[in-house]
């Protein structure tokens, strides 16, 4: 269908197009929120987990045509997990190469509005945990996915899983002492 403007014919979205486009605003509206909290877990940074989480739907919204509907949920979850870990990668070839000293990285100042009190521990701990560990746990308690959902996010096996969060969990109550409850 072509409509005309200024310059000649343009071509008008079709009726699919915009059941598309429907779909994945309603997706972003239902999802947004959820990834961007598993990206400031995964990243400790409030302005690059949006960047992550906004490069997460552009690459869907790419791939819309090719991703299966009941799977988009999914393969943001992954998109978010895997530019998480490379800017992580990024970073640590970067510091590589600069070969300068680099500070503790501080907690990010909003830590405060995204979490309560009785949480922070929990956060500075999970800092701590190696990236596979912290990883599952903060799909598992955070993001609430199953074992398998987890193994397939992460790309790894399910046994994998379920050793990376028994490990991590029993370093986390070394850490915090039996304070929290899980």
């Amino acid at each position: 269908m072509l409509g005309v403007q200024e310059g000649g014919p343009v071509e008008q979205p079709s009726t699919t197009d915009l059941e598309w486009n429907s779909a994945l605003v309603e997706l972003y509206r239902s999802h947004r929120l959820g990834l961007l909290r598993l990206a400031v877990l995964l990243t400790d940074d409030q302005a690059l987990a949006e960047d992550v989480v906004q490069d997460a739907f552009l690459a869907l919204q790419r791939r819309w045509h090719a991703v299966d509907p009941a799977a988009a949920a999914g393969y943001l979850r992954t998109s978010v997990v895997n530019g998480a870990r490379s800017w992580h990668r990024r970073r640590r070839v970067a510091r590589r190469h600069l070969q300068t000293v680099v500070l503790e990285d501080a907690p990010p100042a909003d830590l405060a509005v995204l979490l309560g009190d009785e949480h922070r521990q929990v956060v500075e701990a999970l800092r701590t945990l190696p990236r596979r560990q912290r990883e599952v746990l903060v799909l598992r308690y955070w993001s609430d996915l199953s074992e398998a959902e987890i193994a397939a996010v992460l790309g790894v096996a399910r046994g994998t899983v379920k050793s990376s969060a028994s490990r991590a969990l029993a370093a986390l109550e070394g850490q915090l002492g039996g304070r929290h409850g899980r």
